[in-house]
């Protein structure tokens, strides 16, 4: 597996652990279908690996890159802080110069994606192509959608959003600072999943053989370490939300994936574990170096 950490991406197994991208602070990692290799969003750039080893830097014009995506034809997407959002064309490997979509900047609610701890600046957090849409998710700022590159729909159920999921085609589900969403007409509409839980502030979402994972806690990141944090795995299926034990109760889940048919997730302290019908299992560690506000840590098969 790789995982993204505070200072770089590592390759983990139960056995070995090894840093194979020497970054800033890891926000997103992907792997696409229509363009080779390993993609690692980071606050020092947005990297490509074609082994896992070696690492391209790709030149994004702003250097903090907290997301990528591409569409069928190989197009990239990087989502930055500041929020701006970036597309290039790849032609044979390569990569070609980047453009802004300077479209998202004028969506009517621009002026007010910003909190004050955040330095009053946002970052498009996630970037998806579900069919013929480009779909963002902004913190703080919401989700958007355009059909034609042009004009955006927000279809925000919250501004807080830490992770926009395509479950399927038209299906999405947030996990934001207020509440845990789920849409299943394209964000036009959302139905809040976690009403009956203590937790509200939730940090990575991920579905699963028709289950929809999140990982939350009772706020945000600057509590974690706190005896009361209550961090909790929850479980959305046929109606219901109920909590999932997990090995490390007091660890905050903020990665998810599938490999091989079963969840795997990484907790705020660098835990990676595995879950199969037998229950979970210790699948490697990864070093979480850095402060735990605003730790994130994504997790991609080998």
């Amino acid at each position: 597996m790789y995982v993204g950490s505070d200072d770089g991406v590592y390759r983990v197994s139960t056995d070995a652990t090894e840093r194979v991208l020497p970054s800033g602070r890891v926000m997103r990692l992907d792997r696409f279908a229509s363009v080779e290799g390993l993609f690692a969003a980071t606050r020092t750039g947005l990297y490509r690996s074609l082994d896992g080893d070696s690492w391209t830097g790709l030149g994004v014009p702003r250097g903090a890159v907290y997301s990528v995506g591409a569409d069928g034809d190989g197009r990239l997407y990087a989502g930055t802080r500041p929020a701006h959002l970036h597309a290039a064309e790849t032609l044979d490997g390569e990569t070609t110069a980047w453009r802004e979509v300077e479209s998202l900047q004028t969506v009517p609610s621009r002026g007010a994606w910003r909190l004050p701890r955040h330095e009053n600046l946002a970052q498009v957090r996630d970037v998806h192509v579900d069919g013929e849409r480009l779909v963002v998710g902004v913190e703080v700022g919401g989700v958007h959608v355009t059909a034609d590159g042009r004009t955006w729909a927000d279809r925000t159920p919250d501004p807080d959003v830490h992770e926009l999921h395509v479950v399927r085609p038209g299906t999405y589900a947030a996990a934001t600072g207020d509440g845990l969403y789920r849409s299943t007409d394209a964000g036009r509409s959302w139905t809040r999943l976690d009403d009956a839980l203590a937790q509200g502030y939730f940090r990575s979402v991920h579905a699963h053989d028709g289950t929809l994972f999140a990982g939350g806690a009772l706020s945000n990141s600057s509590t974690w370490e706190d005896d009361d944090a209550d961090p909790a795995l929850v479980a959305v299926r046929d109606g219901a939300t109920d909590p999932v034990p997990v090995p490390y109760p007091d660890e905050t889940v903020t990665g998810m994936t599938v490999d091989d048919g079963a969840l795997v997730v990484v907790t705020h302290r660098g835990h990676l574990l595995r879950r199969t019908e037998d229950g979970w299992s210790t699948a490697g560690r990864v070093p979480t170096a850095g402060e735990v506000t605003g730790r994130y840590t994504p997790v991609v098969p080998g």
